[in-house]
């Protein structure tokens, strides 16, 4: 099941708390869950550990690229690799200017990569974006869509 969450997945208090002020500019700060690292992060996708029997899947997921325990890649990196996570979209935040942390997140399967500006007003600006976008403009796939095997690859046969 798909609601109008926003799973925010951050490590940092503060940029959590900038996340979150931001978020409550536009009224959707109600509608954030937070996982603090990669591990929380999955268990609370797939339901498991202290989120065992949890089964409403986020509209949309801001995963920071430096976290504890597992890495933001591997995190996106095991979304994409499943059938019931590979559709959510996945916004990478990083403070991170390296092209390589672009490529890696992009060729994973990332649907957005943002930096996350210095100055509140920058922050404040792209997350309204973000939330505005991914929550109000997006159209999701159907529901209990598959992609065909080919396009969920990105291989297809001759």
């Amino acid at each position: 099941m798909v609601n109008r969450s926003i799973f925010l997945v951050e490590d940092n208090p503060d940029d959590e708390a900038l996340m979150l002020r931001a978020l409550a500019k536009i009224n959707l700060e109600k509608n954030v869950v937070i996982a603090r690292d990669g591990v929380e992060a999955l268990d609370y996708i797939y339901g498991r550990g202290k989120h065992a029997g949890h089964n409403i899947m986020p509209r949309v997921i801001l995963l920071d690229l430096k976290l504890p325990k597992l890495d933001g890649l591997e995190v996106l990196r095991q979304l994409r690799s499943a059938p019931e996570t590979k559709l959510i979209p996945v916004v990478l935040l990083t403070s991170s200017d390296e092209q390589q942390d672009r490529l890696r997140g992009y060729s994973l399967g990332a649907n957005s990569f943002v930096r996350k500006p210095i100055h509140f007003t920058e922050y404040a600006d792209a997350v309204r974006m973000l939330g505005h976008y991914w929550l109000l403009l997006n159209e999701q796939p159907p529901s209990g869509a598959a992609l065909p095997d080919a396009v969920g690859s990105g291989l297809q046969s001759t």
